[in-house]
């Protein structure tokens, strides 16, 4: 009996390794499950009598959980539980087009089999978070897919794309990943034609078919992708581009705007950078002064003088008064 158990378990741990990666190599399984490459074919086997559908992969012996027929049953552990359905609370409100309906079948499938003590720290959680909705194009779940697929594969892309002003352009890239912002969905990628990194609005591509190209992975453009969206969408699409020295803390500053609206860089205690764009000047003057916090233009020049113009319009208006 234990030796059944044992089996069991393992057979257990291998599908659950299986499920978190596309390609095992044996060696890779054997030495995560502590056993033989040999004891790995076999427990591969048994899975397969089970029906799930472990496909072998070309070159150096190697082994793929594949799609069948009927969805193989998730291994979760408490943490990741929680995570999956807290996601599926927030996708039924979020930002992929269909995707709120299909949501709530899967959060009360879940909900079914959770324990009661996951139940309750999934609703307090809900409970005590406020979602901060706005405006936001939808995208389609379906290109999110190809595009996650195409990044994990390595494989090109080609799709019309349409810039901020409008301008149409037909584009190839190498994808490297999906960026969410929490209003909108960004794609990080090497843009082909003009030979560097670009970040995309996923709303506003159009994706052409069949996918380009298997390619080899660079290096990406930041380690942190997330500040190199966050810096990208902030400034790069914008007309004007604004550096200020803050007179605050960054972290008092970046609690202050979202990471849409521009990028901190500390400097000491008391100062930090704000890099920030807009397509007129005015846009800049008046978000960075509702901020509350002083503030010193370094670039562009004619920021600094509209808002001269500006403070000399308002003191006017209150000598006036």
């Amino acid at each position: 009996m234990d030796i059944m158990l044992e089996t069991s378990a393992r057979l257990l741990r291998l599908l659950s390794l299986l499920q978190t990666r596309r390609d095992w190599s044996g060696a890779e399984l054997a030495e995560r499950l502590g056993i033989t490459t040999r004891t790995v074919r076999r427990d591969v086997d048994r899975l397969r009598e089970l029906g799930y559908p472990v496909h072998a992969t070309p070159g150096a012996p190697g082994y793929r959980l594949g799609a069948g027929s009927d969805l193989p049953p998730l291994l979760l552990d408490d943490d990741e539980a929680v995570a999956v359905a807290v996601g599926l609370r927030t996708a039924a409100g979020g930002t992929v087009a269909g995707i709120e309906e299909t949501s709530v079948r899967a959060l009360a499938k879940l909900e079914q089999v959770l324990p009661a003590r996951l139940r309750q720290r999934v609703h307090a959680l809900q409970s005590m978070t406020v979602p901060m909705t706005g405006a936001a194009a939808p995208v389609d779940p379906g290109v999110l897919t190809v595009i996650a697929t195409a990044c994990r594969d390595h494989e090109g892309l080609r799709f019309d794309y349409r810039a901020h002003d409008g301008r149409e352009s037909r584009r190839a890239a190498e994808p490297h990943r999906l960026v969410h912002s929490g209003r909108r969905w960004y794609l990080v990628g090497w843009d082909l034609g003009q030979g560097d990194w670009r970040t995309y609005r996923v709303d506003r591509l159009s994706l052409k078919t069949p996918n380009g190209p298997r390619f080899v992975p660079r290096d990406p453009p930041d380690d942190d992708l997330a500040a190199y969206t966050s810096r990208a969408i902030s400034s790069a699409p914008y007309r004007f581009r604004a550096r200020l020295i803050m007179h605050a803390p960054a972290e008092v500053v970046a609690g202050r705007m979202p990471p849409t609206m521009g990028t901190v860089e500390p400097v000491d205690a008391r100062t930090c950078v704000l890099l920030c764009g807009a397509n007129t000047l005015d846009e800049i003057v008046v978000w960075v002064a509702l901020m509350d916090i002083g503030f010193e233009v370094r670039e562009p020049p004619e920021l600094a003088e509209r808002v001269g113009v500006l403070a000399d319009r308002l003191r006017a208006a209150f000598s006036r008064g």
